[in-house]
């Protein structure tokens, strides 16, 4: 198209030639046809409806129109079209959902005969399931009461539906008091305290006191500390006396405690339950920091083993350099927590600490040396320890295009590719993902490797994860918005390794993601942040900015170099910042002035454990994109391997 200079116009000038308008592809007529049939049948116009839908039997949507006529006329009961259905669609997410109505369906026409032969197991609705049962009741099956327990003993009100299940249970005999005591429990616990009066009242008269006492201990537990009211011995009086001090730990753990030792004199409880309440009050004691009382709680009880507890003593021990207890805290942990890459890497950093040579034949070498192959965050550290190059295994699987076509055909796959270049995006997602979760392994990573193909990046991370195949770098590690990273990159002191990390943790590459927090964008920025950094920078903004993708990444990386501004260069506060905020680090900096923390230390105490994982997957990501992009880099750099945080 040439330009005629302003000067060179004149009236005698003829009009510029029209080109004629594209004629729309056969997808798109077919995607006209469909919403003019979806019109017909909302309005009940049926001839018009069965004319356009005799030509959309190749459209990949067809069955939601044939679905949604379908169910308009569920209650005439068209058994014979719903079993066509299932037959042609089969474990489809239509399927699924006509199952639900279908079966509510045929209990209401009470046709239980019909139920139990569409009945799937794998249903997970509660209300369907007592419908089942009341189906097998009805034709004279009495052994479904004895599934009736599992539905009855919940901590909330189950569906009317249910009802007349429970109603043939009770009179059958099989509500006991033990089974009201342990609902009325679970109802405490969740706070339903209407549940819970209800529950008391069927309870015999003998055990009322004891339900009356636990609701009264439930909303006020340092009712405990008149001792006198707790001093008979019975099982319930343990239950009672357990969760009022689980319930106080929450708010008091040092009074808990304190209580614990004189009702742990005057009552028998079991050895697990011993265990399990010093569990629940040395856990509450660390959220309160109260460390000292936790550790010594801990160590006195050799059998509490339980991952998290010992964990979070075991960082305790780490923010502290106590290498010693480290060590000994070490020991307790069960053998599979024991063998994960992150304590075998903290194994090693204790012995070299305490100079120990050897534990179970290994030197501190030897166990940096069985984690160094991972392509992880201890992976990448015990690599640094021992100077071997980094493991960067990519084992895309091969296919045969016979095999990617035979997906990309796929039923379920045609239906969510058509709602995703619809625009349809949450349709899309549960489409793909209700066919892909239902896949053989092989399978679902050909459909992640299809969802990259496609552009579709999250769902070819999410789908890689969800068949736990780890070796696809380049779905799991997709490059995209290569030219806005670059061009950010250029315009700041930021390295484009660290916005493709960040980026990939924060939204993996969808481009108008939104969090609950706000946040929104590739780089998950909140409006505020971002108005406030393109004001530092002199560049304009607008909300609806953080939803393209230059404009994004622009604001982002200026942040991220903002904050490297703050922390003196080091990735490692930056990323922390970027995810918990500048002041809680500055906070976490200075919660110890005079113990200045080595850099794996410092990042494996950080407080929050979102914000732990985050730094973590952060400079693992950074390494694993030089790797995608050609590149040589230092999981952390010499400077800040130095510096003492």
């Amino acid at each position: 198209m040439s330009l005629i200079p302003a000067h060179a116009a004149t009236n005698n000038t003829k009009p510029a030639t029209k080109t004629a308008p594209a004629k729309p592809d056969a997808r798109q007529i077919e995607r006209q046809k469909y919403a003019q049939a979806q019109k017909a049948l909302n309005a009940k116009n049926m001839t018009e409806y069965h004319r356009l839908v005799k030509q959309l039997q190749q459209y990949p949507l067809l069955p939601y129109l044939e679905y949604q006529e379908l169910t308009n006329r569920l209650i005439t009961l068209p058994t014979k079209e719903v079993e066509s259905f299932f037959k042609r669609y089969p474990d489809s997410f239509l399927s699924e959902r006509l199952t639900h109505r279908w079966l509510r369906t045929l209990a209401q026409r009470e046709r239980w005969a019909d139920y139990q032969r569409f009945y799937d197991k794998r249903l997970t609705d509660p209300e369907l399931a007592c419908l089942h049962v009341r189906a097998r009741l009805a034709q004279g099956d009495k052994a479904a009461l004895n599934e009736v327990a599992a539905l009855w003993n919940i901590e909330k009100t189950q569906s009317k539906a249910c009802d007349p299940v429970f109603v043939e249970w009770k009179k059958a005999g099989f509500m006991t008091a033990d089974i009201i005591w342990d609902r009325h429990l679970k109802a405490v616990k969740a706070n339903n305290n209407g549940m819970a009066s209800y529950l008391s009242n069927l309870l015999p008269a003998a055990d009322r006191p004891h339900a009356l006492l636990l609701q009264q201990v439930n909303a006020n537990p340092r009712l405990l500390k008149q001792t006198s009211k707790f001093s008979k011995q019975s099982p319930k009086m343990k239950t009672v006396i357990l969760h009022g001090l689980e319930k106080l730990a929450r708010s008091n753990a040092k009074e808990a405690l304190a209580l614990w030792n004189g009702y742990d004199a005057q009552q028998l409880f079991s050895d697990e339950d011993r265990t399990d309440i010093k569990y629940q009050i040395a856990l509450r004691l660390l959220y309160q920091d109260h460390e000292v009382e936790a550790e010594r709680l801990a160590a006195s009880t050799p059998n509490l083993t339980r991952v998290d507890l010992l964990e979070w003593l075991l960082r305790e021990s780490l923010r502290k350099q106590n290498w010693e207890q480290v060590n000994l805290w070490l020991t307790r942990l069960p053998e599979d927590a024991r063998k994960t890459e992150r304590w075998r890497y903290w194994q090693a950093r204790a012995m070299e600490e305490l100079d120990i040579k050897e534990i179970n034949g290994e030197t501190p070498a030897d166990i940096y040396n069985s984690v160094a192959p991972a392509r992880s965050f201890y992976g990448f550290l015990a690599a640094d320890k021992t100077g071997v190059n980094y493991h960067l295994l990519d084992r895309p699987m091969a296919f045969t295009p016979e095999q990617v076509s035979a997906l990309e055909n796929h039923q379920g796959m045609l239906r969510a590719r058509e709602f995703f270049a619809r625009g349809e995006l949450g349709a899309a997602n549960r489409e793909f993902f209700h066919t892909s979760r239902r896949m053989p392994l092989e399978q679902m990573v050909l459909a992640g490797r299809l969802a990259e193909k496609w552009g579709w990046y999250r769902n070819g991370i999410q789908v890689m994860a969800d068949a736990q195949y780890w070796d696809d770098l380049q779905v799991r590690f997709p490059i995209v918005y290569k030219e806005h990273v670059t061009k950010a990159a250029q315009q700041t002191s930021v390295n484009p390794l660290f916005i493709f990390a960040v980026t990939r943790q924060e939204s993996a590459f969808v481009h108008d993601a939104k969090s609950p927090a706000g946040a929104v964008g590739l780089m998950q920025l909140l409006p505020s942040t971002a108005k406030q950094t393109a004001q530092k920078n002199g560049l304009r903004f607008a909300p609806q900015d953080l939803i393209t993708p230059e404009k994004n990444i622009a604001l982002g990386s200026r942040y991220l170099n903002h904050l490297l501004g703050v922390f003196d260069g080091n990735r490692i506060l930056a990323a922390a910042a970027y995810n918990a905020g500048p002041s809680r680090v500055k906070k976490w900096l200075n919660k110890d002035q005079n113990a200045q923390l080595p850099y794996d230390v410092w990042i494996e105490t950080i407080p929050y454990k979102e914000t732990r994982g985050y730094v973590q997957n952060v400079l693992s990501f950074s390494v694993i994109y030089a790797y995608r992009l050609g590149q040589e880099t230092r999981f952390v750099t010499p400077t800040e391997a130095s510096q003492q945080l």
